[in-house]
């Protein structure tokens, strides 16, 4: 092609002006297509000739309704590139193109010889030897062929596993189980497998929110299961067709223990790992060394990156409340900023806004759970707001609520809430300090949690107060009264009782099971 260009300026200046036609806004496709058919004038060899047929055939697809003009050209293509040895482009996209407007007239009978044809001699073309086999199983699964199509499905899956390629192998695979005609209980079998996949990809995500009509899909696709499934139901001529991925019985016990999930990810992930859920008690005693011990502890013992990361984002929290800004910020680098830009590319002249979107996109990157991101952002906010920097954790907030409203991380979304009335308070705006403080009390009261409860009545008996409504700041005292009174009374419950004494267990036997004393009182 480059030496008949080179060859034939005319053919560049015709082919460019044709372009700029196309491209301009609007697009004038008449004036195009005249440059197009103007090539034909000058005799040009056989492969341009069947590159400007193709071309003129797209075009007159694309933008007119000359459909039986653009088949001549396409055929005109299809038949001058079949006697080139070396213009595969052409030939392949021809049929390809052919075949979409056969059966855009209804004669798909016609599209099929073309497709096939092109497929047999398009092997040493990967692209589209998998193109053309996809098109025409798609031709085949419209007109209820499916048995053709699976065939033709088949034959990419060998040839893609010949190319070494997992992916295509799968993208053939897949296609060819929408087109399974098994029993009822094995395609509704394959359907709880998938579903159980996607139900686990949301959780691994933290998607607690998105996984909820998928949980409701798969629980009735199991109940669907386990009526279908019976002993009366004739067995499979082949042996292989009676394996079951999951037996029914497990399929219940599956759907019921996803039916008693709590929806939030990383309490299981800490629940499963004592040393941590210990901090996280400590941490509510305002135990802070002891929390800070106990989450070291977790994180030595975790090879989870989940679980690490959220060790990682509850001791930036004990930082914060212990005042240690050097140890947070060496924290907080390994959570969201793991690769430090060197001093050689960084220049004097990069803005504080720059580095906050680098920050902000390496929290996306780096942490994969949605809930884990959230928390990562309202850490971030609190980090700033303690540092007096309002508008950056204003904006690290906001990013906050919308991921924790996404996906009804509840506790997450007050907190944002409480924290950026405090904000706002802090710059004397009161209407927009209540705004945000309010519907955070009433959402700590669903949960309900005290803590977030007793910050919250906090803000609001002084936001009463500043409005000189007294009547509602009396209301506000004795409801910060009540919560404080009661969190205290449940810490020094919680403090008299021998597990307190847990929080200062980081190795060897749990202490609490040997002592005779609680053994006995057990008993």
């Amino acid at each position: 092609m480059a030496s008949v260009v080179d060859a034939e300026p005319w053919y560049v200046s015709l082919l460019g002006l044709a372009e700029t036609f196309r491209t301009s806004n609007p697009p004038n496709i008449r004036l195009c297509i005249h440059c197009l058919q103007s090539i034909f004038n000058f005799k040009p060899p056989p492969r341009i000739e069947s590159r400007t047929h193709l071309q003129l055939g797209n075009i007159l697809l694309a933008h007119t309704k000359n459909l039986d003009l653009a088949r001549w050209h396409l055929e005109k293509a299809w038949a001058l590139s079949s006697s080139l040895a070396s213009a595969d482009d052409v030939r392949f996209e021809a049929a390809s193109v052919l075949a979409q407007i056969f059966e855009k007239q209804l004669q798909v009978d016609l599209a099929k010889p073309i497709l096939r044809r092109a497929i047999e001699i398009s092997q040493q073309a990967p692209y589209w030897h998998c193109r053309l086999l996809f098109h025409l199983a798609q031709i085949h699964a419209s007109e209820r062929e499916y048995a053709s199509a699976c065939q033709l499905l088949g034959v990419g899956s060998d040839f893609a596993l010949t190319a070494r390629s997992d992916y295509l192998r799968l993208l053939f695979l897949l296609s060819k189980g929408m087109h399974y005609k098994g029993s009822p209980t094995q395609k509704e079998s394959l359907n709880v497998f998938f579903l159980v996949l996607q139900v686990c990809h949301y959780l691994m995500a933290g998607q607690v929110k998105s996984v909820k009509p998928c949980l409701k899909q798969l629980q009735q696709s199991i109940q669907t299961v386990t009526q279908l499934h019976s002993d009366d139901e004739p067995l499979s001529s082949n042996q292989i067709d009676q394996f079951q991925w999951l037996p029914k019985e497990h399929m219940l016990t599956f759907s019921l223990s996803l039916s008693l999930h709590p929806f939030k990810t990383y309490m299981i992930i800490h629940v499963q790992k004592c040393t941590c859920n210990l901090g996280l008690y400590a941490m509510s005693m305002n135990c802070m060394e002891a929390a800070e011990s106990q989450f070291n502890t977790a994180f030595k013992l975790s090879t989870d990156v989940d679980l690490r990361t959220f060790v990682k984002l509850n001791l930036a929290i004990v930082y914060l409340r212990t005042n240690r800004p050097t140890d947070l910020i060496s924290l907080l680098e390994t959570v969201v900023m793991p690769q430090k830009v060197s001093s050689s590319s960084s220049s004097s002249s990069s803005s504080s806004s720059d580095r906050r979107k680098s920050t902000d996109s390496e929290i996306m990157n780096r942490i994969s759970s949605h809930s884990l991101r959230a928390s990562a952002f309202y850490v971030r906010g609190l980090q700033a707001f303690f540092q007096a920097g309002y508008s950056e954790a204003k904006r690290y907030l906001r990013e906050t609520l919308k991921m924790a409203n996404a996906e009804d991380l509840n506790r997450l979304t007050s907190c944002s809430l409480v924290l950026l009335g405090h904000i706002f308070l802090s710059l004397g705006n009161s209407r927009e300090a209540m705004n945000m403080v309010t519907p955070a009390m009433q959402l700590a009261g669903k949960i309900p949690d005290v803590h977030v409860q007793l910050w919250a009545s906090s803000l609001l008996k002084d936001l009463y107060h500043l409005c000189g409504d007294q009547v509602n700041e009396a209301e506000g005292y004795r409801m910060h009264t009540s919560f404080s009174q009661d969190l205290l009374k449940d810490h020094f419950q919680s403090s008299q009782m021998s597990e307190h004494g847990l929080i200062q267990w980081t190795e060897g036997p749990c202490p609490f099971h040997l002592s005779s004393e609680a053994s006995s009182s057990m008993l």
